[in-house]
């Protein structure tokens, strides 16, 4: 009979707390260990795709989800300037029957909020940082800024993008600065405006685009406004900026997106940083998951839903093939890095697409997805299906 599994997370966050939802499906004893004082997430929307929601569903938290989230009718793309529509791909209607699950807009502390209230609050340590980790023979080690360790079978690394886990594997990785920067902010309505659509929106113009939908059952809009800028802008959530640098970078866009900018109050902003895909995310009992293992650009909007994929699928792997751990880290990786790496790619080639500048490329990127739209709306536009149609509950370790 196999030993009982003992893991160790490091962060908290939204791929944190998905793995120890997942891992405590599976009945894998896990101690998860957070830099903050208590679960919290920057405000902001996101996008659960069908792919993440599949997962969703199998965690139990539909439902919650369902209550916290909204259901855009459409994925629409429109000119910056006159909003003329050039693509549209319908979700409401169509998500259910395509992709096997719906397609939702929630906010991010929401979402965050619903995956941690299922997670047991006794096998948690708040206000405790990671400096490194280590490995002795048949144990990994992690090492925190109160002199304390955690010693475990496994030590997973779900701490974002500046992962200290992952600096502790693999060194540094240099991430370069795209020359993008985002503005985010959520936007709250008595009632739904005339001028935003219950859809995703994704408006495209010269080196910048905008993405508005609403969050919050419908209550608000979010706000992910990208600008191509010369100067380097920091890589930080935190970071804030104003409504006044927010009007001037898009001055002269539509009058619908200049009325819902001027109810912009809190923005905040940072710079978009780019990092190739790794060849693993491994190294005996330490091993990456979510922003950890394959930060991504925006432009998919999937940087949450594969973290979200990635814990149900470890988690799968670790419970198949408890007593087998490199095996299991390696169907793990052999069924999660070629998906999350072709995500991270075509994320950065929508970046060049999305901002083409000259009013011939445009147009002629315009004329494309309308005769994309002609054929199959789901496989022209942000040319996204293929992420929508995964489905991570259908991963089968090879026992």
């Amino acid at each position: 009979m196999a030993k009982p599994l003992k893991v160790g997370i490091i962060g908290g966050g939204i791929g944190g707390v998905a793995t120890a939802v997942a891992l405590s499906q599976r009945g894998i004893d896990y101690h998860l260990f957070e830099r903050a004082a208590e679960f919290g997430e920057v405000g902001a929307g996101i996008q659960m795709t069908p792919n993440a929601v599949k997962v969703i569903k199998a965690f139990g938290a539909w439902d919650a989800l369902n209550k916290v989230g909204f259901l855009p009718e459409a994925l629409v793309g429109r000119n910056w300037d006159t909003a003329e529509e050039t693509f549209r791909m319908p979700l409401k209607s169509d998500c259910p029957r395509l992709y096997g699950a719906e397609f939702f807009h929630v906010h991010r502390a929401d979402l965050h909020h619903l995956l941690a209230d299922m997670v047991d609050r006794s096998k948690v340590t708040f206000s405790i940082r990671c400096t490194g980790v280590s490995q002795t023979g048949d144990k990994a080690v992690a090492h925190f800024d109160d002199g304390s360790s955690f010693e475990a079978d496994l030590i997973i690394g779900a701490d974002g993008v500046r992962s200290v886990v992952r600096h502790a594997l693999f060194g540094d990785d240099d991430p370069k600065f795209t020359g993008h920067m985002c503005y985010r902010a959520v936007v709250p309505f008595d009632s739904p405006p005339n001028f935003v659509a219950p859809e995703a929106s994704f408006w495209l113009g010269p080196n910048s685009h905008i993405v508005t939908y609403y969050v919050n059952s419908g209550k608000a809009v979010n706000i992910v406004a990208v600008h191509e800028t010369e100067k380097w802008v920091e890589e930080s959530w935190n970071a804030r900026s104003t409504k006044e640098e927010l009007l001037a970078d898009f001055q002269g866009w539509h009058t619908n997106i200049q009325q819902l900018f001027d109810r912009v109050e809190d923005v905040y902003r940072w710079g978009l940083f780019d990092r190739d895909p790794m060849e693993t995310w491994s190294k005996d009992r330490i091993t990456l998951l979510g922003d950890a293992a394959h930060p991504m650009l925006p432009f998919l909007s999937q940087g949450a839903a594969m973290a979200i994929e990635d814990a149900y699928v470890l988690a799968k792997a670790l419970a198949a093939l408890p007593d087998q751990l490199p095996n299991a880290l390696q169907q793990y990786e052999k069924e999660r890095l070629p998906r999350t790496a072709r995500v991270q790619l075509e994320a950065r080639e929508r970046g060049k697409t999305y901002h083409l500048s000259s009013k011939e490329a445009q147009a002629k990127r315009d004329a494309e997805y309308r005769e994309q739209q002609k054929k199959d709306p789901h496989a022209g536009g942000i040319k996204a299906n293929w992420v929508y149609a995964y489905n991570a509950t259908d991963f089968e370790p090879v026992v």
